[in-house]
């Protein structure tokens, strides 16, 4: 049984990477993860796929040009590698968690567009991108659909939550729906309907070890990976 993860160049070495982590707390060894880094091919199979935070997704990628001041930092070997990894994952129907940017590459990837900047074209909304970049602390709530498969897996409706992106899904992709929402209705969190495990989130539960519903995600994708491998479910 192998898990794929998804990150940038900058960051942190394996194995002190918060994804790295989470996904040991939650019962993968260390050999069963495997990380991507940007332009890494995704030829080998897994039984799960998590798409981690980064830069952005280029805007090319749902049929728009950056929008002036936006400040928008793409890279194309990211994009593709985390394409390919969600593709794959989707046509395989193996689980896949997104986390940020993993969450607009899911959004991307099945025919939706993104908020290029919040800061410039939604100025009245919250601050997503708070700063001193405390990886820990909580910025605002998300309310959690009641009937979601998120909220199953959180035990919880209102859930306090890290926060550092400028970017958001604009238009949700087909099938998919919203999970989860930020109080000036910033779309949070979306996941696929019915019995394919897809779920994707706008914030870092990978840095809130010490938050149980940050952990019980972790837990539920790698109960669904376990399953989806023949192993035990712990």
């Amino acid at each position: 049984m192998r898990v794929a993860l998804t990150l940038d160049h900058d960051e942190a070495p394996e194995e002190a990477s918060d994804y790295v982590r989470a996904l040991m707390a939650a019962g993968f060894s260390r050999d069963e993860i495997v990380v991507l880094p940007p332009g890494a091919g995704v030829d080998e199979d897994f039984d799960g796929v998590v798409l981690g935070g980064g830069v952005d997704v280029d805007p090319v990628r749902y049929g728009q040009a950056p929008s002036p001041g936006a400040n928008v930092e793409v890279n194309s070997e990211r994009d593709r590698t985390d394409l390919e990894a969600f593709d794959r994952a989707w046509r395989e129907d193996a689980p896949i968690l997104g986390i940020c940017r993993g969450l607009q590459v899911v959004n991307v990837a099945l025919g939706g567009t993104l908020v290029q900047d919040l800061p410039s074209q939604r100025p009245e909304g919250l601050d997503h991108q708070q700063r001193p970049k405390d990886r820990t602390r909580l910025d605002h709530t998300v309310r959690v659909g009641a009937s979601t498969r998120l909220s199953g897996l959180m035990g919880a409706t209102d859930v306090s939550v890290n926060s550092r992106h400028h970017q958001a899904v604009d238009r949700l992709a087909p099938g998919l729906v919203v999970s989860a929402t930020a109080p000036d209705g910033t779309i949070e969190a979306a996941e696929a309907p019915g019995p394919r495990w897809c779920v994707a989130v706008q914030w870092h539960p990978e840095n809130l070890k010490d938050d149980p519903a940050s952990r019980r995600l972790f837990e539920a994708f790698a109960r669904a990976v376990r399953e989806r491998a023949g192993q035990p479910v712990r």
